[in-house]
């Protein structure tokens, strides 16, 4: 026995039934909040727009607001969308408040099932391990979501995640070199984007060892982020 796994593309889907729901974005948002969580981060909340998150910081003031707009950095927002910055940044128990076009948006119409994780490449080892743990010996219906509604790198991890699953051979290095040949990444890797860090993609598109995935909970007033050990 073993699960049925389906891969969508687009990031305002009407998903199927399932019992799990994974959402991955590659280039940037999950690759950000999983560095994140690694800098110490508590939890990240996801919102629909810029007028949403700035609410949440008057009521808040603690809080960081990251994300961004055509890939850009929002005016007032505490951080952008690039992995290199908050690999960086001092998160220790902090709250962040995320809303990106593909990633966030994505989670949001993802979240009818039992389980929703969210994953980039870099930590789709640990999403791929908690799946099969859980689910590897079941039929358990499982809708993986690459939220890039024309990019191919959401699309080769969701590739790369299922044949985790299905014990089948997908080589990671297949993924990465499709990261750096999608659409979604030229503009990184143009010189005359100096707005793009191209270091970004370095971070993007390394998948990292597995020690925790990203579960969104949805008891409170916002979905919210935490991580779940391994």
């Amino acid at each position: 026995m073993s699960p049925r796994v389906e891969i969508f593309r687009g990031n305002d889907l009407t998903l199927p039934a399932s019992e799990v729901n994974v959402v991955i974005d590659v280039v940037r948002a999950f690759t950000v909040a999983h560095y994140a969580f690694m800098r110490g981060a508590a939890e990240m909340l996801l919102v629909p727009d810029v007028e949403t998150a700035f609410s949440v910081r008057n009521q808040r003031p603690e809080v960081l607001l990251a994300g961004e707009i055509g890939g850009l950095p929002i005016a007032g927002f505490d951080l952008d969308n690039s992995p290199v910055r908050f690999a960086a940044a001092k998160l220790e128990g902090k709250t962040i408040v995320q809303k990106t076009t593909n990633g966030v948006k994505a989670a949001l119409h993802s979240l009818g099932a039992p389980m929703v994780l969210l994953t980039g490449f870099s930590n789709a080892e640990a999403t791929a391990l908690y799946l099969k743990s859980h689910y590897g010996d079941s039929d358990a219906k499982i809708n993986l979501v690459a939220s890039h509604p024309t990019g191919d790198e959401d699309f080769a991890c969701a590739e790369y995640i299922r044949s985790q699953l299905l014990g089948e051979t997908m080589d990671a290095d297949e993924v990465r070199r499709r990261i750096y040949g999608c659409e979604t990444v030229v503009k990184f890797l143009d010189p005359a984007r100096p707005e793009f860090n191209a270091e970004d993609i370095d971070y993007c598109a390394a998948c990292l060892p597995p020690v925790f995935v990203m579960a969104v909970h949805q008891e409170g007033q916002l979905p919210t982020v935490q991580k779940v050990m391994l």
